[in-house]
Parts: C-alpha cells; structure tokens; sequence
C-alpha cells in the first residue's frame, strides 16, 4: 500500500490513542469526580492499542509511537527510509487527538488545564520520582513493550492474537508506570499534551524522547540479534 496512505492510518491511530487513553485521565479522573483511576486509565491506554491494531494493523502496521517504528527499523521489519513520515504523521495524530480532547475539556464551565496528562520527572512526577528513576523506567518499559510487540508479531507466534499481547502489555506497563512518570514509552503521545500546557511538560519533554528511543531501538536490536529466525531480519 502507498506510504501517505500507510502514514494517514498512523496518524488516524496515533489520535485515538491519545484522545482515548490520555481522555479518560482527564475527563474520567480528578479530585472531585475520579471514576476510574489509575487502573482505568492503564485499561483505556490498552484498549486503544488493542482496537487499532484490529483496525490498522494490516494497513500500516499500527506503530503509533515513534520508539515503536524506531524499533522496528533496529530490527529489520520497517525500512528507514519510512521513518521520518511515520513519525510526522505520528506527532500530527497526537496534536490532533490533544487538541479535540481539550476542546471537549474546555467545555466544563469550571476546568482547569492543570497536567493534561502530560509526563514529568522530579516534581512533575505524580509521586515525584527523580529523574534516574523516570528515565531508567521510561528506557525499560520502553524495551519491553518492544519485545512483546516484536515477539507477538513473529512468524512463529500465533497468529490474530497479536493485538491482544500487545494491548495488555501496554495496559501492565501502565500500571507499572503511571505513579513514576504519568507513563509515556511514547515521545508522540508525551508531546501532544504538553503542546497544551506549555512550561515544565516542554522543557522536560525531551527525557520523553531519549528513554523511548533507546528503549526501543535496544529492544529491537536484541531481538534481531538473539530471537529473530535465521533468515527472517
């Protein structure tokens, strides 16, 4: 399939993940009218993974996440060439996805922009984590919702049931992750909130683009080098 049509996808995907996942921690979460908490957060950042990768999957290979197609080209299965309009369309979906979602917000006559659940270390941490701790959890989470991604997607794993590893790994990485950096393992997700809020979420936006990377590009090159299938790279 042509690649604006692939990247179209992505950026489709990419503002569902955000206005989805990022949507029930400010619509469904707040002192005055906290419904689903941590917990449900974590599941609505999953379930949007899990019904992309039903929806896009076959179409762009539903990365929605530049650490995610960066990963993919450490290990062989995205070309790089590809990658800078992956990634554009990625940023584009999550600006999209923040902006709807904060006009919706913005409708409550008593809203606050307050985080926007953008991702921060040291006191913009939810449980102001340092800022080692943030990036050492950002770099490993990262990694290893690379590896289920990769390995669920093997020739040799079972097939049609990809989306659903993929999309409980990333509602775990969130429970894991949410009281340390409001989780990101995303540099798209991370940047399209704190285009809203400005400030600290900006000037600490760039942990949120390092840790993903290296976790994923690591990842990926692990698998190439250790699980990947003589002959598949």
């Amino acid at each position: 399939m042509q690649l604006w049509k692939r990247s179209l996808a992505e950026l489709f995907g990419t503002f569902w993940l955000v206005f989805g996942g990022c949507g029930a921690a400010v619509l469904a979460t707040g002192e005055a009218h906290n419904t689903i908490g941590w917990v449900g957060v974590s599941l609505a950042f999953g379930l949007t993974v899990l019904t992309m990768a039903y929806a896009i999957g076959h179409i762009s290979g539903c990365h929605l996440n530049p650490a995610v197609s960066a990963g993919l080209v450490a290990c062989g299965r995205f070309k790089a060439s590809e990658l800078v309009p992956y990634v554009i369309a990625q940023l584009v979906g999550a600006a999209a996805g923040a902006g709807v979602l904060y006009f919706i917000a913005n409708g409550k006559p008593d809203f606050v922009l307050g985080g926007f659940a953008t991702n921060g270390f040291a006191e913009a941490s939810p449980l102001k984590y340092s800022m080692g701790s943030c990036f050492v959890a950002e770099v490993v989470l990262t990694f290893m919702f690379l590896l289920i991604i990769l390995g669920a997607t093997d020739k040799r794993a079972p097939s049609g049931f990809a989306p659903l590893a993929i999309g409980l790994g990333l509602t775990l990485i969130h429970l894991i992750g949410i009281p340390v950096t409001n989780l990101s393992v995303n540099p798209a997700r991370s940047t399209g909130p704190a285009m809203f809020v400005g400030g600290l979420a900006v000037t600490q936006l760039w942990l949120f683009w390092i840790a993903p990377l290296i976790g994923g590009v690591a990842a990926g090159t692990v698998y190439k080098l250790v699980f990947e299938a003589a002959g598949e790279a």
